[in-house]
């Protein structure tokens, strides 16, 4: 249909131009010539011709960066809906912009939202591919974290301390700030234990913090201004057992109780949140239950939001596999009836 739709309008042109033509009505010809292509290309994006050239580098359609490509002033004006460093830092693929652009003068203060800020929240609970990136680019973006003040952020630490950061030392933008005395305890508006990578806690930078007055509690007082999932959930989700052991060292509780945080009403239960569809890979919540279990976690403790309600009868209600796990006492139903 849109094949024959543009020869339709291709014919119609023709007989405009010779229509045109006969009467000497040039301008109006061009005119019209333009108001019919403008709308056979309605809806379609921008010839690469038509962009400038940051437009053009940052549209994947327009074929692979060529470094030196890059004009000041389409840096300056990019015309952009978003800030050319928040694009360019969000999308790996884009990622060998960034020196050029921060060497035309590319500013993070324009960006609505921080480029690392941006990056941490695109990749969610993936590790961003670091390792695969070149030296200038992983330079650039410790420059945008150590020179943004805005990239000091919950789910900046995340990304900044998971394991392909660590492997390439982009972690030490979390030491400079450290050092720069920007992780004051009871100042910031989250807490690094909770924003950290569960394979950060037995790092030189967390052994620090909690050297200097940080501690776990503060996780789980209301802070917290980032969108990826709080750390000890995260570390319970991943079955990072180091992680868990962290936590429960510290606050040995919260095998038995995680207290509500971030606004929200009641706490839960680490058991029944392993049981929960679609929290973690069925197989691996064998193994969590065992390890919570062999921790003090109680399968007979009511659900904070359903207080009749046990975690035993919650996984029975579920069907899930893992009630005689729970409950080594348990008998099927329908034993219990051939029994009787």
């Amino acid at each position: 249909m849109r094949s024959l739709y543009v020869v339709l309008h291709f014919f119609r042109f023709a007989l405009l131009i010779a229509f045109g033509a006969l009467t000497s009505a040039c301008t109006t010809t061009a005119l019209v010539f333009l108001h019919v292509q403008s709308k056979v290309n309605e809806g379609e994006p921008a010839p690469c011709v038509h962009l400038n050239s940051v437009q053009r580098a940052l549209s994947a359609r327009c074929g692979v960066y060529a470094p030196g490509t890059l004009k000041a002033e389409d840096v300056a004006r990019s015309g952009l809906a978003e800030c050319p460093l928040t694009l360019a830092t969000r999308e790996p693929d884009f990622w060998p912009l960034l020196p050029e652009l921060l060497e035309l003068g590319a500013r993070t203060d324009f960006c609505q939202v921080p480029p690392l800020v941006a990056l941490a929240q695109r990749s969610g609970t993936q590790c961003p591919p670091f390792d695969q990136a070149a030296a200038p680019v992983l330079k650039s973006l410790t420059r945008l974290g150590e020179d943004d003040p805005r990239a000091l952020h919950h789910d900046t630490v995340r990304v900044l301390s998971c394991p392909q950061a660590q492997q390439v030392g982009l972690d030490s933008v979390l030491h400079h700030w450290r050092n720069q005395g920007r992780l004051v305890p009871r100042e910031l508006p989250f807490s690094p234990f909770s924003a950290m990578h569960p394979s950060y806690h037995d790092s030189l930078w967390a052994r620090k913090l909690e050297a200097t007055g940080h501690h776990p509690r503060l996780a789980f007082q209301g802070l917290g201004e980032g969108q990826l999932t709080p750390g000890f959930e995260e570390a319970l989700r991943t079955s990072h057992w180091a992680a868990l052991d962290w936590w429960f060292a510290r606050m040995p509780e919260l095998v038995n109780g995680v207290p509500a945080t971030r606004g929200k009403v009641l706490g839960w239960l680490p058991l029944a949140r392993v049981l929960s569809p679609g929290f973690m890979p069925p197989q691996q919540q064998g193994p969590m239950i065992e390890f919570l279990m062999a921790r003090g976690a109680s399968p007979w403790q009511s659900l904070p939001h359903a207080p009749k309600q046990t975690v035993v009868q919650y996984a029975q209600a579920l069907q899930s596999p893992w009630v005689k796990l729970l409950n080594p006492q348990w008998v099927p139903q329908r034993t219990q009836a051939l029994v009787q």
